[in-house]
């Protein structure tokens, strides 16, 4: 009985998973031609085409789907258990990745990390910006981070954040000669800077609460982006009515460069969770993450 390389296996899982040798070739830190080789070989081993390649992209046979299928599940709890077994060491070491939007990062994640970096030498951290509902799993993530509300059932969730308001905000530039809105649909009149979702390339509808109503607004405008402090900017730069975080408004509002509109409408969402897969005993570099992010209604009362 022939027993295959592991190392191929993995090899051929992560081509078919990002469908192209050359960022295939990247994470497993090879050649893409020595990573080509190795399909190659492997499919001579097993005898069928398992990759259909071209110049512009690389699909599955149906003999490479069914080796993928089989794969998948085995090679994940694979490295549950060697995660598990590195967890039996008592000292927090290796590589935690987790997935976030740039608020987040900025105003949580990054701040409370930091001593912990110091803390831990042996400790990696590893911050991936995107809007995007991220299968963690999938991505190979260790924790992701979102509002309460957007966790999936199936995850477990940390609050490490408060609940936050979000605002609607515009530059005196540009709010000269104009009139303010009165209602969240008066916002179509207006130039508003949209943000891009990654989620089927659609933009975000601006959202609204008012005495235990609801509702969302599909604003128009010059601008769109998909950076939360950049829609600041554009703001101050007076290109039109933001929708961010009111924490990231904070300041300008105080000094006059913004102005606040609609705030009977701005809604309050649930703070900022860290979710992360059910393991049956966890890493202690991720565990010390956890308690490092864990949210202390105390201590933030007191800050």
């Amino acid at each position: 009985m022939t027993h295959e390389n592991l190392n191929d296996l993995r090899a051929f899982q992560l081509v078919a998973q990002e469908k192209n040798f050359t960022r295939a070739a990247a994470q497993l830190g090879m050649s893409r031609s020595g990573l080509s080789h190795a399909i190659t070989a492997l499919e001579a081993r097993l005898g069928v085409r398992l990759l259909t390649r071209t110049t512009r992209s690389v699909s599955l046979t149906e003999a490479g789907r069914r080796l993928y299928h089989t794969l998948q599940p085995m090679l994940n709890e694979l490295d549950s258990e060697l995660a598990s077994l590195r967890a039996l060491s008592d000292k927090p070491a290796g590589t935690v990745r987790i997935t976030a939007h740039d608020h987040a990062i900025v105003s949580v994640l990054w701040p409370r990390l930091q001593a912990l970096l110091k803390q831990y030498p042996e400790i990696q951290i590893e911050l991936s910006v995107d809007y995007g509902l991220t299968d963690i799993v999938a991505q190979q993530f260790d924790a992701g981070v979102r509002t309460g509300n957007i966790v999936d059932k199936d995850m477990i969730a940390v609050r490490i954040g408060p609940d936050f308001h979000m605002a609607v905000v515009g530059s005196p530039d540009y709010l000269r000669e104009k009139a303010l809105p009165e209602i969240p649909g008066d916002l179509t009149t207006h130039q508003c800077i949209n943000l891009r979702l990654p989620t089927h390339g659609g933009l975000y509808a601006w959202e609204f609460e008012k005495a235990g109503k609801t509702l969302s607004v599909r604003v128009q405008g010059q601008t769109i982006l998909n950076n939360t402090y950049l829609m600041l900017q554009a703001a101050l730069d007076g290109l039109g009515f933001a929708y961010i975080p009111l924490e990231l408004a904070r300041d300008h509002l105080a000094s006059g460069a913004l102005i606040p509109v609609l705030e009977e409408w701005w809604p309050r969402f649930p703070g900022y969770h860290l979710y992360y897969a059910s393991r049956r005993q966890m890493a202690p570099a991720l565990a010390e993450v956890i308690n490092a992010l864990r949210f202390r209604e105390d201590l933030h009362s007191q800050a």
